[in-house]
């Protein structure tokens, strides 16, 4: 038990290690005197958001780009009250999503891409907010680089709750993979918040085919799609200017089904990477788990348990604080409670995801 333990411990160090080295491989991107050339259409698929709305639109009326340059379409998901939108000096419209499949978010976005006027498309969500070089950043690198997608970052605008302490960690450690895996040219991850594609793009992977029946991943099943059919052209913006914030969940059960959510389409992931990486990082967490209960019983002896925790803590610490520094420039609040914690939740979603079933915007869904 104790040497199977240790054996996954050594695997999760490697593997952890080499995000790290991959995290440091994508260099940061900082804008350039560029005249912004790119035509944008900002896809914002929303359900129920009359609090969030006018906050994310205002928040694209500060964007430093051509008010001619970009086109924002809200997507209603059978909101209980519509929204009304007047008043913005941007294009902006809305329509009702046509729902096909599974996945309310994929048609959402499908429905979008039949109004999409321009070569690209960038997707967010309701509860974001976008800074004032969001689009500039991206139009720079784009002009830069031949691609058809690129990710960005997301990050959390937390209070000083223990509860939005602990998601800033979590977030922090799947936007540390996501780069990381980037950096070791096996991107399988990004969030839907911030992610650009072409429409063209769009067209050539067929969409969301293959995938629809599952309710979340209209943004990882679109990257390994493409990173399968064109490698090249998928990159990762690693830019201050280009980080997208948005709100924590208001309670634990929301984190739970969110989580769940997250976790459930793993399973599905076509990248052979991303499934190794689900497990190893699932068999990290639950080992360590494991070998709390192994402590507890007084089958592991107090010192075994020490070094068994603290590798894998030191090796976290490492991924974690290298990717705050990018993404927020402050200290992990909560840290030791949060890691502790961390392991426990991690697994108990993992193993949870495989059978149950979870809510998201009033609705129930099943795996």
């Amino acid at each position: 038990m104790i040497f199977g333990l240790f054996f996954i411990l050594a695997i999760y160090l490697i593997s952890i290690t080499l995000l790290i080295y991959g995290f440091f491989k994508v260099k940061r991107y900082q804008k350039t005197d560029l005249e912004p050339k790119t035509s944008f259409t900002i896809i914002v698929p929303f359900r129920n958001e009359k609090e969030n709305l006018p906050i994310l639109l205002e928040s694209f009326s500060a964007l430093n780009y051509p008010k001619d340059l970009f086109h924002v379409i809200l997507v209603d998901d059978s909101s209980d009250e519509k929204f009304q939108v007047s008043g913005f000096k941007f294009q902006v419209s809305q329509i009702d999503n046509i729902r096909v499949s599974n996945s309310p978010k994929k048609d959402a976005i499908t429905t979008a891409m039949h109004h999409v006027k321009t070569d690209w498309v960038i997707t967010t969500d309701a509860d974001c907010i976008v800074p004032e070089n969001w689009l500039l950043t991206f139009d720079n690198y784009i002009q830069q680089n031949n691609i058809s997608m690129l990710a960005g970052a997301v990050t959390y605008n937390c209070g000083n709750s223990f509860l939005d302490h602990f998601q800033q960690l979590d977030l922090t450690s799947l936007q540390g993979a996501t780069i990381g895996s980037f950096g070791l040219n096996k991107g399988f991850m990004c969030n839907g918040a911030n992610f650009a594609y072409t429409k063209s793009l769009f067209e050539n992977l067929n969409g969301f085919e293959g995938n629809d029946k599952i309710a979340s991943g209209d943004d990882v099943f679109l990257l390994q799609k493409a990173t399968e059919k064109f490698p090249k052209e998928v990159h990762y913006l690693k830019a201050h200017g280009a980080i997208v914030t948005t709100k924590p969940t208001e309670n634990w059960k929301g984190l739970f089904h969110q989580r769940v959510r997250w976790a459930a389409k793993t399973s599905s992931y076509k990248s052979t990477f991303g499934k190794f990486l689900g497990l190893i990082v699932f068999f990290g967490n639950l080992s360590f788990v494991i070998g709390f209960f192994l402590l507890l019983f007084g089958i592991w002896s107090y010192p075994i348990f020490v070094i068994f925790a603290f590798s894998k803590f030191a090796i976290d610490f490492v991924l974690l604080s290298i990717t705050n520094q990018f993404l927020t420039k402050s200290r992990i609040k909560s840290l030791l409670l949060s890691s502790l914690l961390y392991p426990f939740f991690s697994s108990t979603v993992a193993l949870y995801s495989l059978f149950g079933s979870y809510e998201w915007k009033d609705r129930e869904f099943k795996k």
